[in-house]
């Protein structure tokens, strides 16, 4: 059955990393409009979408959720899965990680955007 998820894309191999439990923290320049954000559908894509407009097909690897957002710290570069830190970020606390068994093919946009699904 057909369902709206909102979506988030995340940059190979991140998303695979969020799955294993080793990325713990999305680090974005902006905030979403409001919190927690539940059964978010995270789907993996192999370019940065930039621009206004850019998208890619990807694929859908997991339903994660995001219980709070605070300022990115320095210290927190592994738990985001970073080479360098920079200010004036926002980490996102991701929890609740459930991987598709079998991940299934979606558009990936920027920021964050709704897809009907069959989960």
């Amino acid at each position: 059955m057909l369902k709206q998820y909102q979506v988030l894309s995340i940059v190979v191999p991140n998303a695979e990393r969020i799955v294993q439990g080793i990325k713990t923290l999305e680090v974005c320049s902006w905030r979403p409009e409001k919190l927690p954000l539940k059964d978010l559908v995270i789907v993996e894509n192999t370019h940065f979408l930039n621009n206004h407009g850019d998208e890619e097909m990807c694929k859908v690897v997991a339903l994660i959720d995001i219980e709070s957002v605070h300022p990115w710290l320095a210290q927190e570069i592994d738990a985001a899965c970073a080479t360098d830190w920079a200010d004036g970020y926002f980490a996102w606390v991701i929890s609740n990680v459930r991987p598709l068994k079998q991940p299934i093919e979606a558009i990936a946009k920027r920021k964050l955007y709704r897809l009907e699904l069959n989960l």
